[in-house]
């Protein structure tokens, strides 16, 4: 099983604005993002903070995303 990539909230942001979501709302360091077909999901910028195994997985779960698509972007 391949590891998950070590990503900060703002390196993850960037990512998923790639794939087409954009920032609705943000509220303290929780950015809201959503795309056009529905798709949405918060993601926390702390600085300097990596974002968890377990919280990027339940990210890319909201966006329907994989992890081979985190490895392509």
């Amino acid at each position: 099983m391949a590891r998950l990539p070590r990503l900060k909230g703002k390196e993850l942001l960037r990512i998923l604005e790639g794939f087409g979501f954009k920032v609705i709302r943000i509220k303290g360091s929780h950015h809201s993002l959503r795309h056009d077909d529905g798709r949405y999901t918060v993601v926390p910028v702390h600085a300097g903070e990596m974002i968890g195994p377990g919280l990027l997985l339940k990210i890319l779960r909201d966006v329907e995303l994989g992890r081979e698509d985190l490895e392509s972007s």
